[in-house]
């Protein structure tokens, strides 16, 4: 049984593993298997969280240099661990500590939407990522903001409405198994979660209209934010 309390990471990735492998095991839950490194199952436990890929996972038991976690099948359609084969290599992170250092950004290990590589370019010793998303997906990415990749935090470089770029750099590349990503392989995808809120007030107090399940149009342009709504909602608008 999982640990109480909020899990977050850093995306700041501590091991690379490989996929043993995923399976139904019945009554719409799946069983994941992940082979590791000593190292890195040292301060692994049973109910501890360790975000695979950028997902959240709870560990329900630990075989050798293996970890086995179980996930709904809302994981598995949301996220592309329901894809994986067996030997494909994974991102892994413990859930941060409350004494330790956030190096990344926060985050949750929620995903919310896969993105598609759409193609490498090669910048000196570091490498230039192109990725396509949803277009309700893109108002929660931001130029010099963060994003995670695969759980892999990183600071965007261009935000399109329908694609985004990033920069990784051989340390990354190195450490990540983000390397491995071909043109049109499937990444999940994890928006800052201080955008999103600041997203989810737009939303409620500026007008804008709520895509079930597919984030939020903001819409000023129609009847967003204004200082009358703003002084409206308690804000200190100067007088105006």
């Amino acid at each position: 049984m999982a640990r109480g309390g909020i899990k977050v990471f850093t995306g700041l990735i501590g091991a690379v593993g490989k996929v043993v492998s995923v399976k139904p095991v019945g009554g719409d839950v799946w069983e994941m298997q992940v082979d590791s490194v000593d190292d890195f199952l040292s301060g692994v436990s049973i109910g501890d969280s360790v975000a695979v890929d950028g997902v959240c996972l709870t560990v329900t038991a630990i075989k050798g240099t293996r970890i086995v976690a179980q996930m709904m099948r809302e994981t598995v359609e949301r996220t592309k661990l329901g894809s994986l084969k067996s030997g494909h290599r994974v991102n892994l992170e413990l859930s941060m500590r409350l004494d330790g250092r956030l190096d990344g950004h926060i985050v949750q290990g929620h995903v919310d939407c896969l993105g598609i590589v759409d193609s490498w370019e090669a910048q000196g010793s570091w490498r230039k990522l192109w990725v396509s998303v949803p277009r309700w997906f893109a108002p929660y990415v931001v130029p010099k903001g963060s994003v995670a990749i695969d759980g892999v935090s990183l600071t965007v470089i261009d935000a399109l409405d329908d694609a985004f770029s990033v920069g990784l750099i051989p340390e990354t590349l190195r450490r990540t198994c983000l390397g491995d990503l071909r043109i049109g392989d499937k990444v999940n995808l994890e928006g800052d979660i201080i955008g999103k809120y600041v997203m989810r007030w737009l939303g409620i107090f500026g007008g804008a209209s709520m895509k079930p399940g597919e984030g939020v149009d903001v819409g000023l342009e129609e009847g967003g934010i204004s200082y009358d709504k703003l002084a409206l909602y308690g804000w200190d608008v100067g007088g105006r």
